[in-house]
């Protein structure tokens, strides 16, 4: 393809800038085309039908002067700098016309090829007006993006001649993990929670560290009263009690080959950062201390502990853009690595594959030396395919030895989970709709418990 032909195929596509017959003067030029093969015909002179084809010619370039010049005419674009991944939001276009003629355009957006949308865009803006234009994109694929530019075609009201251009609109967009359970949470954790059988216990009167005594005030507890003291002074003491320190909770995230696991919706790494923020959402929201950690065969990201409900955007900034590595995950470094880390007593919550982690028996001493300092949980998304296999009825020798495969692999999967849930260390799996609400259950299930 010679350099001619591509620039005239990209100008066809949107590409580039220039001027371009419209539909209608082509399909005016078929009609006068098949009128001068009538012509033709009727014996009409040779020379007479060149002047009748240069007069349509050059009338139709009388178009171009009723055509706004291009530095009367701005197109901008604006949208939200943070999409959640699948939710659809709104793109605006505003397009001002500063000249006097009729403006009618299609725009093209130039958008990564991952975004669904359908982002071409035609309209009509008068002369001396400004107008917005709307569609929306949905991101499937989290990450950072960057749009250049938008393809801009526009023609006068008689629209037999287009003038093309490319409107520079740099924009950096940032595609995070969804939020909708992270806000039904903090919207209401017992609704939330309601169908795992959980409840978010308030605290116990009189729990906390004892802090001084005092005297009895007008709406104060009767249960805190120190009657000891108070037969003593001869006047009603109290005691008070300051509220517990907040606890410290690391959460880690799998980042290895096997978190790329195709499920309904997403991979098994799209919903464990679902869950896991939730997590880290119902942790700060109590007042507790969140630390996160993703790793693969190395340490990806590491987050300090914080406490606050705004500690949470510094993990959603660090963690949106974490992706599925090509390599088995190495948990012996990433366990290393918090040993290092850690000074205090901690909750070690585990987004992983858990047959993956079974495998790994080397590993079981090591988090049995940590179990004696931190305490350990595990949360994997169950194998559906491997359920269903185990569910098929054997009507076939080939479906009898596909059963028998998967139900030995399911057997061996559950008596190496009862015996690391022997040495106190907890493995669940959960359905992938329930992943998140399981995850945070087993949270506010150890926390009222106690065993922090």
């Amino acid at each position: 393809m010679t350099k001619s032909s591509k620039t005239l195929l990209d100008r066809l596509l949107f590409h580039g800038k220039g001027i371009l017959p419209t539909k209608r003067f082509l399909y005016i030029f078929v009609i006068w085309s098949f009128i001068v093969l009538l012509l033709s015909i009727a014996n009409v002179r040779l020379l007479t039908i060149v002047i009748l084809n240069i007069v349509v010619i050059f009338g139709s370039l009388v178009d171009l002067f009723f055509i706004p010049k291009r530095k009367n005419i701005v197109f901008t674009r604006e949208l939200n700098n943070d999409f959640e991944r699948d939710k659809a939001y709104d793109v605006r276009i505003h397009v001002e016309n500063k000249s006097q003629q009729n403006l009618q355009f299609t725009i093209v957006d130039d958008l990564p090829q991952s975004f669904e949308t359908d982002s071409t865009i035609s309209g009509k803006v008068p002369g001396s007006e400004k107008e917005t234009f709307t569609y929306q994109v949905k991101a499937p694929v989290r990450g950072d993006y960057t749009l250049e530019v938008l393809h801009v075609r526009y023609t006068s009201s008689l629209g037999l001649w287009a003038k093309q251009l490319t409107v520079p609109a740099r924009k950096n967009v940032k595609v995070i993990p969804d939020l909708t359970e992270v806000r039904a949470y903090l919207q209401d954790a017992q609704r939330f929670l309601v169908h795992e059988g959980s409840k978010v216990k308030r605290d116990q009167v009189g729990t906390g560290e004892f802090a001084s005594i005092r005297s009895y005030v007008i709406g104060d507890d009767p249960r805190l009263i120190n009657w000891h003291q108070t037969a003593k002074l001869q006047e009603v003491m109290t005691n008070v009690y300051e509220p517990e320190q907040g606890k410290h909770i690391t959460i880690l995230i799998d980042c290895g080959r096997m978190m790329g696991v195709e499920l309904k919706e997403g991979n098994r790494l799209e919903r464990s950062l679902e869950a896991a923020l939730t997590v880290a959402a119902a942790a700060l929201q109590r007042g507790d201390y969140v630390a996160v950690l993703a790793f693969s065969k190395e340490v990806h990201t590491y987050i300090p502990p914080n406490k606050g409900i705004e500690h949470l955007q510094t993990i959603l900034h660090e963690i949106y853009n974490l992706q599925v590595q090509p390599v088995e995950s190495n948990y012996q470094e990433a366990f290393f690595y918090l040993e290092n880390m850690l000074s205090k007593r901690s909750l070690l919550f585990l987004f992983s594959d858990v047959q993956t982690f079974l495998y790994n028996d080397y590993l079981l001493s090591q988090l049995v030396r940590i179990r004696q300092r931190h305490l350990f949980f595990l949360i994997g998304i169950e194998d559906e395919i491997l359920l269903e296999r185990v569910k098929e009825r054997p009507d076939e020798i080939e479906r009898a030895m596909i059963k028998s495969m998967a139900q030995y692999q399911l057997l061996s999967k559950r008596r190496d989970k009862n015996r690391w849930e022997q040495r106190g260390l907890q493995l669940v799996e959960a359905e992938e709709e329930n992943v998140t609400a399981t995850a945070v259950s087993y949270y506010i299930d150890l926390m009222n418990r106690g065993l922090l």
